[in-house]
């Protein structure tokens, strides 16, 4: 026990090198006979010291010297200096706080020793008083000068209101998100905001107002809801409420449930709607109380939809044909014309131009030669039957080119990112993967823009120096063209742009995995 306690106290390198020398049991003489030789062989805990350099043979001693007080100025060179700017005596004219008289009429030197150092000390005063009334004075404009700056500052964030006094400077045109119509047509372009809800287990229209001051209905439309209405209805006084045209007559209160449907989670909100008697529309006026009370935003980019409480992940959608409505009320359909009027034709758009009766006949076509259009099982540009493996030709671990970090991006880039990644995952192409998922194989997109718009690129070729090539199966562009030659009515059709998808196993998927900052998808 205590040989171990000895190696202990050592470390480091004096234990190892005593351990290598204490093979078999020795002595505790021996152990400290060992310590000896080593130390002084390699000489540890040895401090060096410096050799004077004038005499090398004769060793450096260190004198303690006593430190040197410093004694104070008593000379009276201070005492004898006077200024020539003001002729006080203690300083010099370069140190001189106070500003050059010119002109000025001196007395003469005949005044007693007590009047000059009154007037001394009251010239200092004054040049101190003055010094500090400047420092004041320029701390002051500073300090305004920064309470200026945050509040063009905090100005510059808040939302800019216009008024009839505003310099109107730096004008720039607004960039169209998507297509303009021809001219004359632009009032064609507007789409509703009309959404489904359920009151109790039946289905009601809303429309999101936000021009509208209050939560509204007509009492039409609400017997039609909720027949009995009238008894829970509570009085409303004193309250005027009208619209652009005309005044409306309210007629109470009443409070109802609106459940917004969602596959992943349902929204309910509690509402109070004011009942109108001269209000002839067939649906729920969801006012601007409401859509701040909850944080509904509605999104007008490609894609229309709100959200409840910036719940970006839960979408809701509105009606985006009001003519297709139309067609299905118009006369009885079969079961496949509803079905496909009612799930396929969801993200197209007819042309304005066209009547009731041309767009029944364009549907019936569309359904007649369904298996040419893309599907929601069959999107356009599948290949069904074969499935591609990527074969690598490295093993686990990978090696670090496969596992790339996110590239850095601007604040432009990175909106960018996040809009292909939601059309992505709206198309059900990609998926958001988690965090308890192994991620293996990472690679970075890039955003290259061109004419204003965005691109988003994976950097792959990491990925293809370790895959083994395969054939698959492809279309022929030419071919394609070549056949659209001959047709009497062709479509817009972007040949540069179209693109051919292939389906991979399950199991190497994961190799497609892309890296943006702060996520993997």
């Amino acid at each position: 026990m205590v040989h171990i306690k000895i190696l202990k106290k050592c470390g480091g390198e004096l234990e190892n090198s005593l351990r290598s020398r204490c093979i078999e049991p020795f002595s505790t003489e021996e152990y400290i006979n060992a310590l000896e030789e080593i130390v002084t062989r390699t000489k540890i805990g040895r401090t060096w010291k410096k050799l004077d350099i004038k005499s090398p043979n004769k060793p450096f001693i260190k004198k303690d010297k006593p430190r040197e007080t410093l004694k104070p100025n008593t000379s009276k060179n201070n005492e004898q200096r006077k200024c020539h700017k003001c002729g006080c005596i203690g300083h010099l004219a370069n140190n001189c706080l106070k500003k050059a008289k010119i002109n000025e009429i001196v007395e003469t030197e005949d005044h007693n020793d007590k009047g000059e150092e009154y007037d001394s000390e009251k010239d200092t005063e004054e040049s101190e008083a003055s010094e500090s009334d400047e420092i004041n004075i320029i701390n002051a404009q500073i300090n305004n000068i920064d309470l200026i700056y945050e509040l063009l500052d905090v100005n510059s964030n808040l939302p800019q209101v216009g008024t009839s006094d505003t310099n109107l400077t730096n004008i720039q045109d607004a960039k169209l998100y998507r297509t303009k119509p021809a001219k004359g047509m632009v009032c064609t372009a507007g789409k509703s905001s009309i959404s489904i809800v359920m009151v109790g287990k039946q289905e009601a229209k809303v429309i999101l107002d936000t021009g509208a001051y209050c939560t509204c209905v007509g009492k039409c439309y609400l017997k039609t809801i909720l027949p009995d209405w009238e008894e829970k209805c509570i009085p409303i006084q004193g309250v005027k409420f009208s619209n652009a045209s005309e005044s409306m007559k309210p007629l109470g209160i009443i409070d109802l449930i609106l459940i917004f449907p969602h596959p992943s989670q349902c929204i309910r909100l509690k509402v109070e709607l004011v009942v109108m008697d001269n209000c002839t529309i067939n649906y729920f006026i969801l006012g601007n109380d409401y859509l701040s009370i909850y944080g509904i935003d509605i999104s007008n980019k490609k894609d229309r939809y709100f959200t409840i409480r910036d719940k970006k992940g839960q979408r809701f959608g509105f009606f985006n044909n009001k003519r297709q409505i139309t067609v299905i009320k118009n006369e009885e359909k079969s079961p496949e014309m509803d079905f496909f009027i009612t799930e396929q034709p969801k993200e197209a758009e007819f042309n304005h131009e066209l009547t009731v009766k041309m767009e029944e006949k364009l549907i019936e076509l569309l359904l007649k030669y369904e298996n040419s259009f893309a599907t929601d099982k069959e999107p356009l540009g599948d290949i069904i039957g074969h499935e591609v493996d990527i074969i690598l030709n490295v093993e686990k671990p990978y090696p670090p080119l496969l596992r790339r970090p996110a590239y850095p991006a601007s604040l432009r880039g990175r909106e960018a990112l996040e809009v292909h990644i939601e059309e992505l995952m709206d198309l059900g192409v990609s998926r958001n993967v988690g965090h308890n998922e192994q991620v293996e194989v990472t690679t970075p997109v890039i955003i290259t823009w061109h004419n204003g718009k965005s691109r988003r690129v994976e950097e792959f070729r990491a990925l293809n120096t370790y895959t083994i090539p395969e054939r698959y199966p492809i279309h022929r562009i030419h071919e394609t063209l070549t056949q659209l030659s001959h047709a009497k009515f062709i479509t817009d059709m972007d040949a540069l742009k179209g693109f051919y998808q292939n389906f991979l196993t399950e199991n190497f998927k994961k190799l497609l995995r892309i890296k943006i900052p702060l996520w993997n998808f």
